[in-house]
């Protein structure tokens, strides 16, 4: 199928130009929350769970940011640095992996936040900043993994369609080289006619 020869090919798809903004948007708030989740796993490990390697919705948080920084990253590098090593079937998939993260990992810090917050309603200490540096990973984690599905979509729609889009011939393309004009033969350039000698009628 043609669908499928677009997303298996070699090279960048003729990405809208806008997409890249959406690329930069996901970068940016993947550097955020990169901060803030390492700000929640500090004040989490004041408890001593993060020593024993359990560090909650702020780890999963670090986790993918960590993800998407390497795969948007890595994947605008090679757009305008090496075009010819963009294998897109790659790309689908790290793609899709990035929404499934982002999702279970706000998903994840909104329910953490909510039994936080929770339980230390009223009270403002470290308990409290923690729920609070969650509920913020959690909006802005929204945010991303809303993004990040519209890269995904738009990824696979502009493989799909360019390979399907029929292929112009070199007429449509403007490509066929102009025939030179043949200037009509002159009389000196006309090659000699044969004489032909002409025989008396016998009587």
């Amino acid at each position: 199928m043609a669908s499928v020869r677009g997303l298996t090919a070699v090279g960048v798809p003729p990405f809208p130009s806008w997409l890249l903004y959406i690329r930069i948007a996901i970068l940016v708030l993947s550097l955020v929350l990169l901060g803030v989740a390492a700000w929640a796993v500090s004040m989490f490990a004041g408890g001593g769970s993060a020593a024993y390697g359990y560090t909650g919705a702020s780890g999963m948080m670090i986790f993918v940011t960590i993800w998407s920084l390497v795969v948007y990253g890595g994947s605008l590098g090679l757009q305008f640095g090496a075009p010819h090593l963009f294998y897109r079937i790659v790309g689908l998939i790290l793609y899709s992996l990035a929404v499934i993260f982002w999702l279970a990992g706000w998903a994840y810090a909104a329910s953490q936040a909510a039994l936080v917050l929770d339980y230390s309603s009223g009270y403002y200490g470290a308990v409290h900043d923690y729920g609070s540096a969650l509920a913020v990973c959690a909006g802005l984690g929204a945010v991303a993994w809303v993004l990040s599905i519209i890269d995904l979509v738009f990824f696979i729609l502009a493989c799909v369609r360019e390979a399907t889009a029929p292929k112009l011939s070199q007429a449509e393309l403007g490509q066929v080289q102009p025939t030179a004009s043949v200037a009509p033969a002159t009389a000196n350039e006309l090659p000699p006619q044969p004489a032909y000698s002409q025989q008396p009628y016998a009587t």
